[in-house]
């Protein structure tokens, strides 16, 4: 059965995700000043601190130059704080005023999930969960057997 782009689950979720992330770069810009890769850039470092510019690149799901352009708009601003790492890494974590920033911004976050989450019965929030980690799952495997060789 052929089906439309706009009936392929790839577009769907794209769709979804796009919306989601557009209405949260306007809150965010609007109420903190910063972009949405700013914002999971803090958000990621709020949560797991220290962390290299490549692993982090790869959390945020963003190429090492995207990432570095940030970390710089971020370090700019005082939020930042850089130590050396093994080698030579540089280990990357919040300075206080940035911890500061990220607490608003996670509060902000979690009132953004609770009002998507709330049209959805607990039944279908579990539902939702399992189905996304076996997307993920499935996604990450398909993309390693389809990766040029």
């Amino acid at each position: 059965m052929s089906v439309t782009i706009t009936e392929l689950l790839s577009f769907r979720l794209h769709q979804v995700a796009n919306a989601i992330s557009r209405s949260a770069a306007t809150r965010y810009r609007r109420d903190f000043d910063v972009s949405l890769g700013e914002w999971r850039t803090i958000a990621l470092l709020g949560a797991e601190a220290p962390l290299s510019l490549n692993r982090l690149a790869r959390l945020a799901s963003l190429d090492k130059g995207q990432m570095s352009r940030v970390v710089t708009k971020l370090d700019e601003r005082g939020l930042l704080l850089r130590e050396s790492g093994a080698g030579r890494t540089t280990q990357l974590s919040l300075s206080r005023k940035g911890k500061a920033l990220y607490k608003g911004l996670i509060e902000a976050a979690n009132e953004r999930n609770d009002a998507f989450l709330v049209c959805l019965t607990e039944q279908e929030r579990q539902v939702l969960d399992s189905a996304l980690t076996k997307l993920a799952t499935l996604a990450r495997a398909l993309e390693r057997q389809e990766a040029p060789r």
